[in-house]
């Protein structure tokens, strides 16, 4: 009989998570929080449900999913994108989640006079933004291409920063030592070994998924599942960051050609999908809102202290000397989204048996919420007065996928067509790609276009071409440059 309500009572739950986030996605409501409310409305303090207070099974779980999603982070992160950004990106993801914390402790503990074990503790637990929820409300946004890129490869890759931070400051108070020279260079070992162990698992991983060939599409699944696993274990057995090491191998394999990548691609941002969805139902069902009534005064105060003072002072000190404009520093300030990650990381203390564990969940819970609702739901609103929002483009609703099953120099490639809708462009007779190279279809709204030489391209078209891959920077040319020329 309890096995029975449990396969009824999940299934629906995420049913039901689907369904809300399908019909919310109109008002930018990410699934993220969706999945939130969920468990919240199905937990002990609402509808009393399913009564979950296990933060051990939690912690364990939510470790299990930012393993896949960090991988899914990093294999949709482009090599390309991360050139154009390295600098901005990669600073925020590293010493901007330092001074993020730093800063925020020193506001909570000198000045506000919190406790100092709470207080270093939340700063490290908040110090990082959040790929879901930044991916999921960023894109409905129109913004500058290299101000989205910014924010969203310094979510994916912020996240291992601020995991290495939480795991030292709650070994240390747990052990009751003071960090010395020993804890720093294990910090220094992880950080510098886990992307070195991540590139050489990736790389093995594709040799591996070119020389084995099966012919059972599932195998590749299977394959790819162990190799986001071996890239976590094996680097945590050397005491490196796993984390980092998933991340890593994630960037290198999105970056690689291999047998039956658009598969691999579909299946591993599945696995992030589901992973998301479900580790905040949890974390939802893990939470009880009656205790926020002896918090949500220190809820706000960090909500404020973070969003006001620890995310800017990172933003504005981490980008010192880049060149980034102040209307792309007060946005990218405001756009410090937080979600899974700090609340999967407020559960190390629970699971940790500290006794500041329980507040520390509940704050950070509290403060996710506000981040989400009030900075996610704002963003648009602030993009315009900045003057940053540019026209939006609507998502296309076709596309093309080239599935692989034996090694093949050709692959398959999208362009989207810049400026406003409707202006002319050129026409494909007069396009000079290279040789090989064609184009399959064309998108244009709703529309899906045949491609004959007479076909003229317009603006906001999506092009797919089917072309050798190293000739994609001869085919983007070809494509973009004449249109760029002639607006």
């Amino acid at each position: 009989m309890v096995f029975s309500y449990t396969y009824l009572l999940i299934p629906s739950l995420l049913v039901l998570v689907v369904i809300a986030a399908v019909w919310l996605d109109r008002f930018s409501v990410p699934v993220i929080l969706v999945a939130l409310g969920a468990g919240i409305l199905f937990g002990s303090d609402v509808l009393n449900v399913w009564y979950f207070e296990n933060a051990t099974l939690t912690n364990e779980v939510a470790n299990l999913a930012l393993v896949f999603i960090l991988f899914q982070g990093g294999f949709a992160t482009k090599r390309a994108n991360f050139r154009a950004v390295a600098l901005p990106a990669g600073g925020l993801a590293t010493w901007g989640v330092i001074l993020t914390a730093a800063t925020t402790y020193a506001c909570l503990h000198f000045i506000l006079r919190w406790p100092s074990e709470i207080s270093l503790l939340l700063a490290v637990i908040v110090s990082s933004t959040d790929a879901a929820a930044i991916f999921s409300i960023l894109r409905r946004q129109s913004l500058p291409a290299k101000l989205s890129s910014s924010l969203e490869i310094e979510s994916a890759a912020n996240d291992p920063m601020a995991i290495l931070l939480t795991a030292a400051v709650v070994e240390g108070l747990k052990s009751g030592e003071v960090i010395g020279l020993a804890v720093v260079a294990l910090f220094l070992w992880k950080f510098a070994a886990g992307p070195v162990l991540g590139w050489l698992i990736a790389r093995g991983a594709v040799l591996l998924f070119n020389r084995l060939n099966p012919q059972e599409r599932g195998y590749y699944y299977v394959l790819l599942m162990g190799v986001i696993l071996l890239s976590y274990g094996l680097t945590e057995l050397a005491h490196a960051s796993g984390m980092l090491a998933a991340f890593t191998a994630g960037y290198v394999m999105g970056n690689s050609h291999f047998v039956y990548k658009q598969g691999v691609r579909n299946f591993s941002a599945a696995l992030s999908t589901i992973a998301n969805i479900g580790v905040f139902v949890l974390m939802g069902l893990l939470v009880f809102p009656h205790l926020w009534g002896a918090l949500w005064i220190q809820g706000i105060l960090l909500f404020l202290v973070l969003t006001f003072v620890g995310r800017p002072v990172a933003v504005w000190l981490g980008t010192l000397g880049m060149r980034i404009s102040t209307k792309d520093k007060v946005f990218m300030s405001w756009a410090g989204l937080r979600g899974s990650v700090p609340i999967v990381l407020a559960t190390y203390p629970m699971a940790a048996g500290l006794p500041q564990g329980d507040d520390v969940f509940n704050l950070v819970f509290f403060v996710v919420l506000l981040s989400v609702m009030i900075q996610g739901s704002s963003l648009g609103i602030v993009a315009r007065w900045l003057g940053l929002a540019t026209p939006s483009r609507p998502m296309p609703r076709y596309g093309l996928e080239l599935v692989k099953m034996a090694p093949s120099d050709l692959d398959l490639m999208v362009f989207d067509l810049p400026d406003s809708p409707g202006k002319h462009g050129i026409k494909i007779r007069d396009l000079t790609l290279p040789p090989g190279a064609v184009i399959t279809f064309i998108t244009r709204e709703d529309e899906i276009l045949i491609p004959k030489g007479n076909t003229e391209l317009f603006s906001w078209d999506q092009v797919t071409v089917l072309a050798r891959a190293a000739d994609e920077n001869k085919v983007r040319d070809a494509i973009m440059l004449p249109f760029e020329q002639q607006h």
